[in-house]
């Protein structure tokens, strides 16, 4: 698994960690733990309905920060459930951008066992770093 949760990091809070061989695979991982957060089970999850996402930021670490809020956005405005299906992400550049392709479906009760309700991703703590083999970040989601 690409992502590993840290149960003694936070109290009130969920923290995980996220890894991954590029920055788009860590993206990607990053995604797919805030979403588990809240909800038990990712294959229930249908890719019936997308959002493109097209961001900019200075900061790379900002950029994911960015990135995990559009989540937490697209389930609070449009009870919609997302994951990312394709993602650019360019680094290098000022400012860091990213392009990619949610998909998912309108949340479903009686489908989607739900966990926890996810307010807001939180900057304490915030990292995001590459290492020598592979990208690496350290969240804490605001329950």
């Amino acid at each position: 698994m690409p992502y590993l949760f840290l149960e003694d990091s936070a109290t009130a809070d969920i923290a995980f960690e996220a890894e991954g061989a590029s920055l788009e695979a860590l993206f990607r991982s990053a995604a797919d733990a805030t979403m588990n957060v809240m909800i038990e089970k990712l294959e229930s999850i249908r890719p019936e309905a997308r959002r493109r996402v097209r961001l900019e930021n200075p900061e790379l670490d900002l950029l994911l920060f960015d990135f995990l809020q559009e989540f937490l956005y697209f389930k609070d405005a449009e009870q919609l459930l997302l994951r990312p299906v394709e993602l650019r992400i360019d680094g290098e550049s000022s400012p860091c951008r990213l392009e990619g392709m949610l998909a998912g479906e309108r949340l479903d009760p009686s489908r989607h066992e739900q966990r926890v309700d996810v307010k807001a991703v939180t900057l304490h703590q915030f990292r995001l770093e590459q290492r020598p083999d592979r990208w690496w970040a350290h969240v804490i989601l605001d329950i």
